[in-house]
């Protein structure tokens, strides 16, 4: 096996690995108000959520267009650059997890991309007026967007069923949430597995297997698919419990209403070929809602660090990004072995001090105080 025909092999599976995990970071984005509210029983929503998002990467290419041959020139692009960049988004997403921070997978990948390349190919490999018009703009307005639409919706929820019995409304609003749920899920698959689905038509292309501005192949699309679907199922269950239970106490009336928000947000943007993050978008939903009922506990405290962990994504991932793509510039195969080697490591680690506080389906909805800080989520 030559080199470049290894490095496209370490890339797909590496690529699938980000997909895996963006899977079960993002859980939430789509089930972490039905969780709460008790619309959906935990094993049951991360099985739908799972199966949705496997049937939206089908939906849509639009994206992964953006990702492929938008952001960075892919004319420029090597398998290498692409690996390093990876690495970057892997690493971010698992301790994020750790944290129980519903920071963005997607900024995390674009970030690890960009950084990669830059270091691999120089600045202006890298399509900076497209970062800025397809990943940023929408990275400030969608979540602002979000939040109003969800804001708007839950007022006139609570106002035009002030008059139903409490019960009646609750029980409605939970039936509603199955759908408005299963719909964010949907458009979570058509969006974010089209990331995927972009970094190894990239790939591909980089390596001479796909012509320039060639779409995503079915077998890339249906293995992106099916790695997002199978991390959601596995469930992020800390990051869950914080968009469920830290950032305010949702009930049914505001889980639909910020479900359907987010939806429409993410189809919208999905069909324009915009990256965003879905996080974001579920984020701010989540904030609107808990704004637009009268005397909701908004945590502010939550809500200050999780802006943070969005604002360091970006940039933390492609300096991890930067750095691999050095050693695996300089170091050819042996150094794409070691920067491997080196994240799987770290990537076990993580996951060790996981397993020392454990969050799963059967204490995600505890009530009590989320806190999250630097290395945990309680």
């Amino acid at each position: 096996m030559d080199h470049i025909t290894f490095l496209v092999a370490v890339v797909i599976v590496t690529a699938l690995a980000f997909d895996f995990t963006n899977g079960f970071h993002d859980t939430a984005n789509a089930m972490a108000t039905s969780i709460a509210t008790g619309a959906l029983a935990p094993r049951t929503a991360v099985l739908i959520s799972g199966v949705l998002n496997l049937a939206g990467a089908f939906l849509s290419t639009e994206v992964a267009r953006t990702i492929s041959g938008g952001i960075v020139d892919d004319a420029r692009v090597s398998p290498a650059m692409i690996f390093a960049g990876l690495v970057g988004a892997v690493l971010w997403n698992l301790l994020t997890w750790l944290a129980g921070l519903p920071s963005s997978s997607s900024h995390a990948l674009f970030g690890g991309l960009i950084g990669a390349v830059w270091v691999g190919a120089g600045g202006d490999a890298v399509h900076f007026d497209k970062v800025v018009e397809k990943i940023l703009i929408p990275a400030v307005a969608s979540p602002v967007v979000a939040g109003v639409a969800a804001l708007i919706a839950t007022y006139l929820a609570y106002r035009l069923s002030a008059r139903a019995r409490k019960d009646t409304v609750s029980r409605g609003f939970r039936l509603g949430q199955i759908a408005s749920a299963s719909l964010v899920s949907l458009a979570h698959g058509t969006n974010d597995a089209q990331k995927t689905m972009g970094v190894i038509t990239l790939t591909l292309i980089s390596a001479g297997a796909l012509g320039h501005d060639a779409g995503p192949p079915v077998w890339v699309i249906g293995a992106a698919g099916l790695a997002i679907g199978l991390g959601t199922y596995l469930g992020g269950w800390r990051i869950i419990r914080t968009m469920g239970k830290g950032l305010t106490e949702i009930q049914s009336p505001q889980g639909f209403a910020a479900e359907t928000a987010s939806t429409a947000v993410i189809l919208t943007s999905a069909h324009l070929g915009f990256a965003l993050s879905t996080t974001q978008v579920a984020s701010g939903s989540i904030l609107g809602a808990g704004l637009g009922r009268r005397l909701a506990e908004v945590r502010w405290g939550v809500a200050g660090r999780m802006v943070l962990a969005w604002l360091i994504t970006l940039p933390s991932a492609a300096l991890v990004g930067g750095l691999s793509a050095s050693v695996v510039k300089h170091g050819g195969t042996a150094g794409t072995v070691v920067i491997a080697a080196v994240a799987l490591t770290l990537a076990a680690a993580i996951v060790l001090a996981a397993r020392r506080d454990p969050v799963h389906a059967g204490n995600v909805n505890d009530h009590h105080r989320v806190t999250v800080r630097a290395g945990s989520a309680t």
